[in-house]
């Protein structure tokens, strides 16, 4: 019997400690779990924040992953990952963080439910998510705006990519 393999893409960011060592431990993480395969991972990005900006800047990237997950269960195996990766959490909602981990795409999904929306809400709108996106999926098609990420990408302000730095 074949499982089916699902193509994600997530949206990881870090901006308290050692950034860059937080989205790799994440990735390390990600990638030991039996039912998630990492297949991409794009470049890093420091990122202004956005809504609290009172906060360090954050250094963002995305990832293609290959899981057997439903995205309910991979949503609880990020929550859970996150947790043991940042015993405190995050103090308020858009407060710092050393880890956030969101399910950008999910095969061609769109659901929400209480407790997940897919494709991401507010990816569209933020360049901290579609430049690494685009890094490593510009073709993927947002299943409920049928453009590619790159498209996306495009229709956003100029001024909101200069936020976005490639960090070296």
């Amino acid at each position: 019997m074949k499982i089916d393999q699902h193509i994600v893409y997530l949206s990881i960011g870090s901006n308290i400690g050692d950034k860059k060592k937080n989205l790799n431990d994440a990735v390390k993480t990600l990638n030991s779990h039996n039912k998630i395969d990492v297949v991409d991972v794009s470049s890093f990005y420091k990122t202004e924040p956005q809504n609290f900006i009172d906060q360090d800047w954050f250094v963002n990237a995305a990832l293609k992953i290959k899981t057997i997950l439903n995205p309910e269960d991979l949503m609880a195996a990020i929550k859970m990952l996150e947790k043991n990766l940042d015993r405190d959490g995050k103090p308020f909602r858009f407060g710092p963080r050393m880890i956030d981990i969101d399910i950008v795409y999910y095969d061609n999904l769109i659901l929400k439910t209480n407790d997940l929306e897919i494709p991401h809400p507010r990816m569209h709108e933020r360049c901290f998510v579609l430049i690494p996106i685009c890094d490593i999926g510009a073709q993927t098609i947002h299943p409920v705006l049928n453009l590619r990420s790159d498209e996306l990408l495009k229709k956003l302000k100029k001024q909101e990519t200069q936020k976005v730095i490639l960090l070296e």
